[in-house]
């Protein structure tokens, strides 16, 4: 009897030990879908719009996209993607917020649309610290960067808004972190234990002192909406969610969000829009 409750234990363990093991070796797979096609700028569709190379403080050189604004004193969107494609799939979004008025700086990430490196959450961190560093440089104050990010890059933009000056920050789909979007879909595994890149958005939104709007989803598949109502709880004024039933993960934008966008961009950014 002893053996034979033995070899049950073992015949349970040892396939849910294995699922485990592949898991945390292969869990930056199961992050990241990057497309490693390098795109074209002419996609947008935007007059002027250009490709340039954006130098991280690792010594990565990375693509972008860049389309100017209208005037001087007008928006620069600096709009970091979510974890699958490449900036290629944001050319129709970057259209339309430079048909704002917005200029839009479309930076890729290190093993996207042909950039060298690998993904890793301090990876692309330092690629959106690159990409604040190049519109700074460019001659644009810090008041007039505005921060759109999707998915994934809501967790770079957060941390992105706690070390640099911004002018505000916008949220489309943001989760609380990647260890409770983890645990939504593996209960029964200890990813918090297992996981490297962590994307902690809902530990830093509260050091964000600039606006911050969030956009979410009644019928996000990916992302739970209660994470995003958890992220505006936690957030500072001046703050505003924009809740939509019927939208999902990826067609907040053909629900109203980028003109709801920029209405409240219009009522709390400095120099409005």
């Amino acid at each position: 009897m002893k053996t034979a409750l033995i070899l049950i234990v073992l015949l349970a363990v040892i396939p849910y030990a294995t699922i485990v093991a592949a898991m945390a070796l292969t869990q930056r797979r199961l992050l990241y879908f990057p497309d490693t096609r390098r795109p074209e700028p002419s996609a947008a569709g935007v007059p002027g719009a250009r490709a340039l190379t954006i130098r991280t403080a690792d010594g990565l050189d990375l693509l972008a996209w860049m389309a100017s604004p209208a005037g001087a004193t007008r928006p620069v969107v600096l709009y970091l993607h979510g974890n699958a494609g490449n900036i290629g799939y944001r050319a129709l979004r970057m259209a339309r917020l430079n048909s704002f008025g917005w200029g839009v700086l479309l930076p890729e990430y290190r093993g996207y649309g042909g950039n060298p490196g690998r993904p890793s959450e301090a990876g692309l961190a330092e690629d959106a610290r690159a990409a604040h560093a190049a519109l700074r440089g460019m001659g644009v104050p810090g008041w007039r960067i505005l921060l759109w990010a999707e998915s994934l890059g809501t967790a770079l933009a957060v941390r992105l808004a706690t070390e640099m000056d911004v002018g505000g920050v916008l949220l489309e789909a943001p989760f609380t972190s990647v260890a409770a979007v983890a645990r939504a879909y593996f209960p029964l595994v200890p990813t918090g234990l297992l996981l490297r890149d962590r994307f902690d958005l809902i530990g830093r939104i509260g050091k964000v002192h600039a606006p911050v709007m969030v956009m979410t989803g009644g019928r996000d598949e990916i992302v739970p909406t209660a994470m995003g109502r958890a992220v505006f709880a936690a957030a500072n004024e001046p703050k505003q969610l924009w809740w939509v039933p019927d939208a999902g993960h990826d067609d907040m934008a053909e629900a109203g969000a980028l003109e709801a966008a920029r209405a409240f961009v219009r009522q709390y950014w400095q120099a409005g829009a």
